[in-house]
């Protein structure tokens, strides 16, 4: 700016790569709460956290905000998700039809626009969730990474009641 130079700390970027599909009868919470003890238990703090993959596909724009909205409970600077198609019917549905024509334009001449072929980014380091595997859980006792698996409640809540 001005002629000056501006120096600025390049973020470390986490990828997540997601693949798959969650179940029938698991919800976007608990994906976010499996999601939320992976990154804490990697440490990403002070970190962008970037997920990518296959799995994108399967999730809906409503799920992808309910993951980026808990980057402070994993503890990221910021949690997102690539431009693709879902991004785009979003845009679309809530009548911003320009908009989602232009940032596909854009998106896909700058190289940034998802499929599922699209070659892995390259990141600071990354880990893989496959969701398929996630379980109905409930937060909890004390901090969100710290979930319980829904089929192990009543063990854990008279354990806690106890403890």
């Amino acid at each position: 700016m001005l002629g000056q130079p501006l120096y600025m700390v390049t973020p470390q970027v986490i990828g997540m790569k997601l693949s798959g599909a969650l179940r029938d009868g698991v919800t976007a919470t608990d994906l976010v709460l499996m999601v939320t003890q992976m990154l804490r238990k990697k440490g990403v703090v002070d970190k962008f956290v970037e997920f990518y993959g296959a799995g994108l596909s399967s999730m809906s724009l409503p799920d992808r905000a309910t993951i980026g909205n808990m980057a402070p409970e994993y503890g990221a600077t910021c949690g997102f998700f690539p431009t693709d198609v879902e991004t785009l019917r979003y845009l679309r549905a809530t009548g911003r039809k320009h908009s989602a024509d232009l940032l596909e334009r854009y998106a896909k001449e700058q190289g940034i626009f998802r499929t599922d072929d699209t070659p892995d980014p390259v990141f600071t380091d990354s880990l893989e969730l496959d969701l398929s595997s996630v379980e109905p859980s409930l937060a909890g006792p004390k901090r969100p990474q710290d979930r319980v698996l829904m089929k192990d409640l009543k063990k854990t809540w008279r354990a806690t009641l106890t403890a």
